[in-house]
């Protein structure tokens, strides 16, 4: 670890905002550069369009070979070329190149991670379908980042200030997340974010994990996995020294969340957790995935297929996702560790 964090920024979809709101982030927000070195990694070609976009220099893009060659100048946009030209896909079109290379620009950062260029990845958004398209069958970036990294136990966390929710399960259908909630995953999850907990040198923070069912199953009224799988999950838990508490309502805990009652919190899928967060924190918030060897942190939206191209695309989810991954990096030895620890004895 540098003084100054190393940053491997994927550009995301070449057809969405993500070129584009990358341009403003770097040319737009100077005193980034007094927090960490970002080197994009993607399409120089792609870059140079989002700057004109945004109505900035695309002379400001230069290509590099290596995160060591980074100047670091606030006047410059520095781009590792990972692949083909891009610039001539359509803006706002779903395309299997585009996931392709999105896909590949992310597989580039983690190997550029694994041997120590970069201190951290920050990820703008990618689409999902189109990497699909592209032919990665990945459910999308968390789950990518994970098999690269050769990972099982992690968590998607959306963050904002101190206030942390981790999740259960993310991008499956809603009955996959049901048939998700196994013994397993909630004692893993369980033991990763009192790991995280622990890095943060906070062993007794209290953390909630939501109900699944309305009213956390009402006595099991309104299904059993919440007695059945929940609850046994939190005793066990609180066995092995993690301070944790549930099932509770989501309607009561996340709102109590809000309200600072709870900085850690345990929603059981995607929407139970993402609905409220980008409800409150909107651009405030970030995705940061706990249980890899190295910071990952994410803007909190999508491509923006919709306004891709017309230069209005808002840069501060990753402005925030640049400064928290700084923030974390230097620490980030121990919350792995803390993660390997966890994981080593689940099932104790």
């Amino acid at each position: 670890m540098t003084a100054v964090p190393t940053l491997a920024v994927t550009m995301g979809d070449a057809a969405g905002i993500g070129p584009e709101i990358t341009a403003k982030a770097l040319l737009r927000n100077p005193e980034l550069r007094r927090k960490a070195v970002p080197v994009v990694i993607g399409d120089a070609d792609a870059m140079r369009r989002g700057a004109e976009f945004s109505g900035l220099d695309p002379e400001a893009v230069r290509t590099i070979s290596a995160p060591a060659e980074a100047t670091n100048d606030p006047k410059t946009i520095e781009v590792i070329q990972a692949g083909p030209s891009l610039a001539h896909l359509p803006m706002g079109q779903l395309s299997a190149e585009a996931g392709d290379g999105a896909h590949r620009f992310v597989v580039e950062a983690c190997r550029m991670a694994k041997t120590g260029e970069v201190d951290a990845i920050v990820t703008p958004p990618l689409n999902k379908a189109a990497m699909h398209a592209g032919g990665h069958s990945f459910p999308g970036h968390t789950e990518l980042l994970a098999h690269e990294f050769g990972v099982s136990n992690y968590s998607l966390v959306l963050s904002a200030g101190d206030l942390y929710f981790f999740h259960l399960t993310t991008h499956v259908s809603l009955q996959q997340a049901i048939e998700g909630i196994t013994p397993e995953r909630v004692d893993g999850v369980l033991r990763l974010v009192g790991a995280f907990a622990r890095s943060l040198g906070k062993p007794d923070e209290p953390i909630g994990l939501a109900g699944l069912n309305p009213h956390a199953g009402e006595s099991g009224l309104f299904g059993h996995q919440d007695s059945e799988i929940l609850a046994p999950a939190v005793q066990r838990a609180r066995e092995r020294g993690i301070n944790a508490h549930g099932p509770i309502a989501a309607d009561a805990l996340i709102p109590q969340a809000v309200k600072g009652k709870w900085d850690l919190v345990i929603a059981c899928y995607h929407d139970q957790g993402h609905a409220p967060f980008k409800a409150v924190y909107g651009d405030d918030g970030v995705n940061i995935t706990v249980g890899l060897p190295v910071v990952r942190v994410s803007v909190d939206h999508g491509t923006a297929f919709d306004i891709a191209g017309r230069g209005i695309a808002r840069e501060a989810s990753l402005v925030l996702a640049m400064e928290r991954a700084a923030e974390l990096a230097p620490g980030w030895d121990l919350v792995w560790k803390e993660a390997q620890a966890s994981e080593s004895v689940l099932g104790a």
